[in-house]
């Protein structure tokens, strides 16, 4: 990966461990800070993508706070970012928004089931808490369905036609999240959308939430056509324009290590590791998506191919097919790339398998730190 020092960070990290690359996250928050500067957004971290509240303090000189999706998120948020908390949920229970009121400054409710079940508890709260609605442009963008808070049937945001006869008294803002992993065009298509369909209910409002899935740290993405696209809706409508993407803080920042356990052969070579799809990484199974590994190939392209796997039980705990210019023997240390975000945050113990270490780099001191080990009263806790 560009920037990061693989060689230093093999001979210190033990394996499995995630390790996070100061520098790289020093550099994505540079550019997001540009863009708030330019622009006069406020950019949240989307705490479902990356969590790793031991680097929060570098996190928040730049950025404004955090978007939560529940209470356990928020209150993570309040205790160890302290700046803005930003909840949303497709529903709540009574008992999450009693908890969220205390500890968020924007709630943001999905139906006008549940803004009007709960008016008389937020109405207590308002001049500390605004209160939004999540709405839904019914406009597709998403590659991958089970990622698209558009597709058909989505119980993601309030279609326009339920506006129709609906009393917004107390409502501050509005807020889309239709994008994932994304360039600025897609958001451009969809904020025309937005604006055809709700640009009206605008006017009087304070703030207006563009939502996550913005690669804004991505090379190529459009940052100045970004910054007049917020320009626009805050010079029209005066509003407070927020972004919350999760990926753009820590894309590029991070790497899993793995050790390879055995080689097997069944039809083809097999190394088993040390890590995990199902564990560790399961947007692999999910997405699905592949990867990068340093000095991994495609299959055939070196001389030596091999389907990489995870050590648990599950049949299907494969992460894919790569090559390489020499043989693999256990003991061997892969390094897979750009595995900061909906990692962490993703990883169940299933099978007992070790959690990896999670681990920080810096590169103006060489220094590898190990921020957090796991052991088997993590896995015992977790179960009764």
């Amino acid at each position: 990966m560009t920037g990061i020092d693989i060689e230093k960070i093999l001979k210190l990290a033990p394996s499995p461990a995630y390790v996070v690359d100061l520098g790289r996250l020093r550099h994505n928050l540079a550019i997001l800070d540009e863009v708030q500067r330019r622009s006069g957004a406020k950019i949240l971290m989307a705490l479902k993508a990356f969590a790793m509240w031991s680097v929060f303090p570098i996190i928040r000189e730049t950025l404004q706070g955090v978007c939560a999706s529940s209470p356990w998120e928020a209150r993570l948020g309040r205790e160890e970012f302290g700046r803005e908390v930003h909840s949303f949920a497709a529903a709540f229970k009574e008992s999450d928004v009693v908890e969220l009121l205390a500890v968020s400054n924007h709630l943001v409710f999905n139906s006008f089931n549940q803004l009007d079940r709960f008016r008389p508890l937020w109405e207590k709260e308002r001049g500390r808490v605004s209160v939004g609605l999540r709405v839904n442009p019914e406009h597709s963008e998403g590659h991958t369905p089970i990622y698209d808070p558009c597709a058909p049937k989505s119980r993601l945001g309030i279609p326009r036609r339920e506006f129709d006869g609906r009393s917004l008294e107390g409502v501050e803002g509005l807020h889309f999240h239709t994008l994932c992993e994304q360039l600025f065009e897609p958001l451009e298509r969809t904020a025309k959308v937005f604006e055809e369909k709700f640009g009206p209910f605008l006017h009087g409002m304070k703030w207006l939430n563009l939502g996550g899935g913005h690669h804004i740290t991505r090379e190529g993405y459009d940052i100045d056509a970004l910054v007049e696209l917020i320009k626009y809706f805050k010079g029209k409508y005066g509003v407070e324009v927020y972004l919350e993407p999760g990926e753009a803080i820590a894309i590029g920042t991070g790497i899993l290590v793995g050790e390879v356990l055995d080689v097997v052969r069944n039809e083809m070579d097999i190394a088993i590791l040390d890590v995990s799809a199902t564990c560790h990484m399961p947007d692999v199974l999910e997405m699905p998506y592949r990867p990068g590994i340093t000095g991994g190939f495609d299959p055939g392209e070196k001389a030596h191919t091999y389907r990489l796997a995870g050590p648990s039980c599950l049949a299907g705990d494969v992460i894919g097919d790569w090559s390489f210019e020499q043989p693999l023997q256990p003991g061997d240390r892969l390094v897979f790339e750009d595995m900061s975000h909906y990692t962490m945050v993703k990883t169940t113990t299933f099978n007992g398998i070790q959690h990896p270490a999670i681990c920080t780099f810096e590169p103006e001191t060489g220094e590898l730190r190990v921020v957090r080990r796991f052991g088997y009263e993590d896995f015992k806790v977790r179960l009764s």
